[in-house]
């Protein structure tokens, strides 16, 4: 019997340990740490949030987001 591939080893893993192995191996690839990527989101977030207290730009639902997508996706 031939052995596996690593790749066809990861196919048989569930899909959330793919999913955990697929983002380990993407942020292998980018020079940002873990830690690093969320103080980034952090900024964007703190971003965002005075952009939609200074009355900047209007919060849209999810409710509406999800109604969009739908559209889009049919």
């Amino acid at each position: 019997m031939k052995p596996k591939t690593p790749q066809e080893a990861v196919l048989e893993l569930p899909p959330n340990e793919r999913a955990d192995l697929a983002r380990k191996l993407l942020l292998s690839l980018d020079d940002p740490s873990e830690e690093e990527l969320a103080q980034t989101w952090l900024l964007e977030a703190e971003q965002r949030a005075g952009e939609i207290d200074r009355r900047e730009v209007e919060p849209i639902s999810a409710e509406e987001v999800r109604r969009k997508a739908r559209a889009l996706l049919r």
